[in-house]
């Protein structure tokens, strides 16, 4: 089952291991004289938890600078934190999962988990103010027998050097209007811009000095593991002295090139290129594996890969500028840009087999398509680029990760809750776990537990409530209150819903701000014209009307015909038109539109569903729905409950088979497409999408069962479109 912190908490697994073990000591109760057995040794390894994209922002953070320290409050510290309109514009949050993070700490300890993994983007861009203000997080919980194994992500280090200009434009002032605050290296910092809050606690940390903060946590050996090594480590026997030696960053080098890895795999490659590898530098690879007790190895790659780009110096290489971001490059760039990475995974997948280790890989980066097999679909009918689909994995990356034998992985990058799993010609087996961001809808972390040799337990614990997540609300209200006033267009196109301040829990928090980023981002940036005024202006009950209607008046007669179907021609193109139009459209229209509105309430009664009801689920209930899907999978449909899940089906089914094809002018739909033509060729697929996202692999508590190669559902109250 998915776990809410407002359920029980459920003990740990090594817990019960250990009241196992105290019963058998106990022998059972046994009167005998002879003395008890030994207690049969655990088929199974502790608990991970595995917190990915925190995205940190230290909410009380100093920026040591005269100029700015934040707004002052009512606990004597000095909130310096962004505006909500930021927020509520961000696929994360800034502010309010430094609360989360704190309360999924909360949970974890309590339920007695000892080993966390953060897979990348623990912080938000590894600022100075960030690193050291999660370093003392983590080192708080350290002290309460919590350990942390950090994998670096695309934010930290946003670039594998120092970025000294790097800032923010929307920190939040006490009278509610956004503040500048750069590091000192920025152009506006230089100039002396008046109106640019400078300080170095703002500039972006490479991996030099982000290992230097948080070594404490993985990227560094500690004493009491029984193992720890790196791609490069070359142990006779493994000691901790040769584990400290081997760690330095000098001994963790790669030589990477605009065209590949370097190094020992240059030769190859300029060979198969047929000419010289160019733009050379050395970079760190901060990818480690640990053995924090005995049987469990806990694999951390960094799979960021930063190109030398056309700015790259060979005299200075260790500019920040000369790299390009590894955002979109993920496991596809690994391939041909770390090679040595993927020969080091599957020596370390082999060599946990042989001895019988149980273990867990984790990156920043997705190993599969993590769309539910549903990214050629939304490529198809969504704008160009739409969702960020270059950055799914291809089918090739996927099938070389396989053929290393790790079975196990879990990513994060996306913020998404998923699932996933493949199986290659020869039978290798791969299950990738996305695991949810807590700074988005669906907040979540995952624990896993192997329960033997061959089957891992998965569960889902969705962050619903959250101590103190309303904190920092009235701060955001100065902000309102100014936006409201200000007569500026910039200031009233950031105008956001009061509403956002009256959730009364987290999870109704980050769902009420998925909504407005729907409304103020997703929309523009990623549905075409023609199907954002559809999206935006159609409740559900008029999508199933236009579902059924079948009317020769076109979308250019519309404007003869108003007030009957809520769209218009504007997105479209000027075609030809036919030569006998309609005569009397108004007349005509009308008259198909309360046929289509029969046949969609017989299909609703049909379906045991209120056809008057549809028309309360909004167009912005929708869209916010598709969007809270496509992040948060089932965990999403929970959320929309029963009736709602329902009524979506009934859209799913409802389209025709065959929906007539859009007629184009260009790249734009023809006005002279009949009304109903665009919207059912579009929103059949739309739903179809809709569906494979609400009815992929179990992504809330489920086992993976490497014997049989299968994910296994294990939550009997699972809702899904199926």
């Amino acid at each position: 089952m998915t776990h809410s912190l407002r359920r029980t908490l459920i003990p740990s697994a090594f817990a019960t291991i250990a009241i196992l073990a105290a019963v058998t000591a106990c022998g059972g109760g046994d009167s005998g004289g002879s003395p008890a057995p030994a207690p049969a040794p655990a088929a199974f390894s502790p608990s991970v938890a595995l917190m990915t994209d925190v995205h940190f922002e230290d909410v009380y953070g100093d920026f040591k600078s005269s100029s700015f320290s934040g707004i002052p409050t009512t606990s004597g510290k000095n909130a310096t934190i962004r505006t909500m309109y930021a927020q509520l514009t961000s696929t994360r949050l800034f502010n309010e999962n430094y609360f989360a993070f704190r309360a999924a700490l909360d949970d974890a300890f309590a339920k007695g988990i000892k080993y966390v993994a953060l897979p990348g983007d623990y912080t938000d861009d590894a600022q100075p103010v960030n690193v050291d203000g999660i370093a003392a997080i983590l080192q708080e919980y350290r002290a309460k027998g919590m350990r942390f194994f950090i994998a670096p992500g695309n934010h930290d280090p946003n670039e594998p050097f120092d970025d000294n200009e790097a800032g923010k434009n929307d920190f939040l002032t006490q009278a509610g209007r956004e503040q500048k605050v750069f590091a000192t290296g920025n152009a506006a910092c230089k100039a002396a811009d008046p109106t640019v809050v400078c300080t170095d606690q703002l500039k972006e940390l490479g991996y030099e000095n982000i290992i230097a903060r948080l070594g404490d946590f993985g990227f560094m050996p500690t004493s009491t593991d029984v193992l720890w090594e790196t791609p490069f480590s070359q142990y006779t026997s493994y000691n901790y002295t040769d584990a400290k030696t081997q760690s330095a960053l000098s001994n963790r080098q790669f030589e990477i090139c605009l065209e590949g890895e370097g190094g020992a795999y240059k030769a190859a490659g300029e060979a198969a290129l047929g000419k010289a590898y160019t733009r050379c530098g050395s970079l760190v690879d901060a990818s480690y594996l640990v053995e924090p007790t005995k049987g469990l190895w806990l694999l951390s790659i960094d799979a960021n890969v930063y190109i030398p780009n056309a700015n790259f110096d060979p005299a200075n290489p260790k500019v920040f500028k000369g790299y390009d971001g590894a955002g979109n490059a993920g496991w596809n760039k690994v391939l041909t840009h770390k090679k040595h990475l993927v020969e080091w995974i599957k020596n370390v997948s082999a060599r946990a087999k042989a001895e019988g280790k149980q273990l867990i890989a984790f990156s920043h980066y997705p190993t599969m398509d993590f769309y539910a097999n549903q990214t050629d679909a939304m490529k198809a009918v969504f704008k160009s680029g739409a969702f960020q689909t270059a950055r799914v994995p291809e089918l090739a990356t996927t099938q070389a990760l396989v053929a290393t034998g790790l079975q196990l992985h879990v990513g994060g990058h996306m913020h998404f809750n998923g699932s996933n799993e493949y199986t290659d010609s020869t039978g290798r087996y791969l299950a990738n776990v996305q695991s949810p961001s807590l700074a988005v809808y669906g907040a979540a972390y995952k624990i896993v537990t192997y329960k033997s040799a061959d089957v891992a337990d998965v569960q889902t614990v969705a962050l619903n409530d959250v101590p103190r997540f309303k904190e920092l609300f009235p701060h955001y209200q100065a902000e309102y209150d100014y936006l409201q006033a200000s007569t500026v267009p910039a200031d009233i196109a950031k105008r956001w819903n009061h509403g956002v301040l009256d959730t009364k829990s987290y999870g109704e928090f980050t769902r009420y701000y998925f909504g407005e980023l729907s409304r103020l981002r997703f929309m523009d940036e990623y549905w075409p014209c023609e199907m954002k005024e559809a999206a935006t202006g159609l409740t559900l009950q008029q999508m199933l009307v236009l579902s059924q209607l079948n009317t020769a008046v076109t979308l250019a007669q519309l404007k003869d015909a108003p007030g009957i179907v809520p769209l218009s021609a504007t997105c479209a193109a000027a075609g030809t038109p036919p030569a006998s139009p309609v005569a009397a459209p108004a007349t005509q229209l009308a008259a198909d539109w309360v046929a289509a509105t029969t046949k969609a309430r017989a299909l609703a009664t049909a379906a045991g569903l209120d056809f008057d009801a549809l028309a309360a689920v909004t167009p912005y209930e929708f869209y916010g729905d598709f969007h809270r899907t496509v992040y948060a999978g089932e965990l999403a449909l929970r959320d929309m409950g029963e009736l709602r899940v329902k009524q979506y089906k009934l859209l799913m089914s409802a389209f025709p088979a065959a929906p007539a094809a859009i007629v184009k002018v260009g790249d734009k739909p023809s006005d002279q497409n009949a009304v109903q033509v665009a919207f059912q060729s579009q929103f059949k697929q739309v739903f179809a999408i809709f569906k494979g996202l609400g009815s992929g692999k179990p992504s809330g508590h489920f086992t993976i069962d490497f014997k049989n190669k299968k994910l296994v559902n294990a939550d009997t109250a699972g809702v899904s479109f199926n």
